[in-house]
């Protein structure tokens, strides 16, 4: 006998594959970063691999990232005098920028960034691999894929992006301080020092932990939605768009968590 399902019944349904299905994924991934990291600290290791993903993931990152900063940091100067002209709080400029960049813009426009252009860059040649069945030929030769492809990334991205994340810090500062020399005259002298006053160096500190939990949750999503990637050009699609959407998401859970364990009394 076949039993008809309500409309409401239908719609529970939905929700609880949905549910197990996000279940499902998240153990997947966890599962997936745990062996990175095992592969990561026991041998053998791809030293070359891992210096050629350390000037594939940083170096040639620093043109996006430092561009990004510098923008962000002029326009964040801009934003802060306009609205603090209102409560006669023009002077607060140097220190807000100085804050605002180094303990969230600087880190999190970072990680969005390379989220985008690394995360996507390496979920679509692992993923590429996977299709091609280099994966499984490196397989048959007695290669350890996560070994050879996963950890150097992981390890690369973990440590390059606290580097990066500190370019992206100065650089949106120095934005802020041209334009506050430059456009709302404010002396360069008191710009530097109202900078050094209130600035910290837990909040330096933020930045860089933030910048390499970033680097480790942007190799390791880019890497399993590549490992894991269906066959054909439309399955190697799915998984660069899904990398850089579930990264940026992390990246911005990631963020929420850090900033409530750092500065939260």
């Amino acid at each position: 006998m076949t039993r008809v399902l309500t409309a409401g019944q239908m719609f529970l349904a939905g929700i609880g594959r949905a549910v197990l299905g996000l279940c499902d994924a998240t153990g997947a991934m966890v599962l997936f970063a745990l062996r990175a990291v095992v592969n990561i600290v026991v041998p053998p290791f791809y030293g070359i691999e891992f210096l050629r993903q350390m000037l594939r993931i940083g170096y040639f990152s620093l043109p996006v990232v430092g561009l990004t900063a510098l923008f962000t940091g002029g326009a964040l100067a801009l934003q802060i005098y306009a609205g603090g002209s209102r409560f006669n709080a023009e002077s607060a400029v140097p220190s807000i920028v100085a804050i605002g960049m180094v303990r969230e813009l600087g880190p999190v426009l970072c990680g969005l960034m390379v989220a985008g252009r690394v995360g996507a860059s390496i979920a679509a040649e692992i993923g590429s691999m996977r299709v091609t069945e280099q994966i499984d030929a490196l397989t048959t030769l007695s290669t350890s894929p996560m070994k050879y492809l996963v950890a150097p990334r992981v390890l690369a991205a973990t440590l390059t992006l606290p580097m990066l994340t500190a370019v992206s810090d100065i650089i949106g500062v120095m934005g802020g301080f041209f334009v506050g020399t430059t456009r709302l005259n404010i002396t360069s002298g008191n710009y530097i020092q109202n900078t050094l006053d209130y600035l910290t160096g837990g909040d330096v500190v933020s930045s860089l932990v933030k910048g390499a939990v970033f680097g480790f949750i942007i190799s390791v999503v880019g890497c399993y939605e590549g490992y894991n990637s269906g066959r054909g050009a439309q399955g190697v699609a799915q998984a660069t768009r899904a990398a850089v959407v579930t990264a940026s998401i992390l990246i911005l859970a990631a963020n929420y968590l850090l900033t409530e364990a750092f500065f939260t009394t």
